[in-house]
């Protein structure tokens, strides 16, 4: 795969970032260790559903649970499963900058394409420090860069400031917006255009699009895939906002339970095993939803899905 690159802006080649990238999900075994198989499966699911880029070592894949063993390993296994079949991203979230870095350094040598660099979480450092911090990673691996904006689970936010300081490197590139504040979108759209913006917020994909967005890094298309390309397809290549608001509408019960019922994870996971792939229970402290729970996820998953699938078969269009 040739990774398309935009000559545009400090005189510099800039990654592309467009399409569907996934945060891939770690399946686990009942005893809580990694189903080496089962992750396997998923990324394999994943290149056949068609989705552009697979990002390794994310929230929505448990990162933050996992041994540094556990992470290198996760990342050496999606690298060699996956190739050059999608655009590969490593995570490299850690509270420490030495750990991130060291991440980094792993993930450029296994061939990666791309980085995602968080906010360290917990230290809630200034926007300076935090500049600091996404600046020693860029260093070590000089890689492209797609910063992760999540002020929810890191609390602190990627101010202004913050991408003043980062955007003298060329390499950061993208940025994954899940804030939740419409504001934000916009100012990023207007005074940041030289840094790519990716919908990270769920239930705001179309707003995302409509400003600009050309890719969407979203957990949901770990088990919907066709539907999610189905929309981003349909707003950024077609630029069918007709269409697009009736799929959004489709959509927004399954993106609401996930980004506002408060098991984001749980249900990402039970999402895949209704589909017949392999995901396991969250890690601890985590657990499972309950019967209840699972019933109604059910039932928006297949009505979305119905709906998703009428509204393109009516249009005339399939995927990607």
């Amino acid at each position: 795969m040739i990774l398309p690159r935009l000559n545009e802006f400090f005189g510099s080649w800039i990654m592309k970032i467009r399409g569907i990238y996934t945060p891939a999900i770690t399946p686990l075994r009942q005893d809580g260790e990694i189903d080496w198989d089962g992750f396997a499966a998923i990324l394999e699911h994943l290149v056949a559903a068609g989705v552009d880029g697979i990002v390794v070592g994310g929230t929505t894949g448990e990162y933050y649970a996992h041994s540094t063993e556990e992470r290198l390993e996760s990342l050496r296994r999606a690298k060699d499963i996956v190739g050059t079949r999608a655009v590969m991203v490593g995570g490299t979230g850690a509270i420490r900058t030495e750990d991130s870095i060291e991440l980094a350094t792993e993930v450029a040598g296994m061939g990666y394409d791309a980085l995602l660099v968080t906010t360290p979480p917990y230290a809630q450092p200034t926007p300076r420090e935090n500049a600091l911090h996404a600046l020693a990673v860029d260093r070590a691996a000089n890689l492209p860069i797609i910063l992760y904006n999540y002020p929810g689970r890191m609390a602190a936010e990627m101010s202004e400031e913050y991408l003043d300081r980062v955007g003298r490197s060329p390499n950061f590139c993208a940025i994954k917006e899940s804030s939740g504040d419409i504001n934000r979108l916009h100012m990023l759209a207007r005074d940041y255009p030289h840094i790519q913006t990716s919908c990270g917020m769920d239930d705001q994909a179309l707003e995302f699009f409509a400003w600009g967005a050309e890719s969407w890094i979203c957990a949901g298309s770990n088990f919907a895939p066709e539907a999610h390309i189905a929309l981003w397809k349909t707003c950024v290549v077609d630029g069918d906002y007709t269409l697009g608001r009736k799929i959004m509408s489709a959509m927004l019960p399954l993106m609401r339970t996930l980004e506002q019922g408060g098991k984001f994870l749980q249900c990402i996971k039970y999402g895949c095993a209704i589909r017949g792939l392999p995901a396991g229970p969250p890690r601890a402290p985590l657990r499972d939803l309950n019967k209840d729970e699972k019933r109604s996820l059910e039932q928006v998953i297949r009505v979305m899905d119905r709906t998703v699938d009428e509204l393109m078969a009516g249009a005339g269009k399939g995927g990607k």
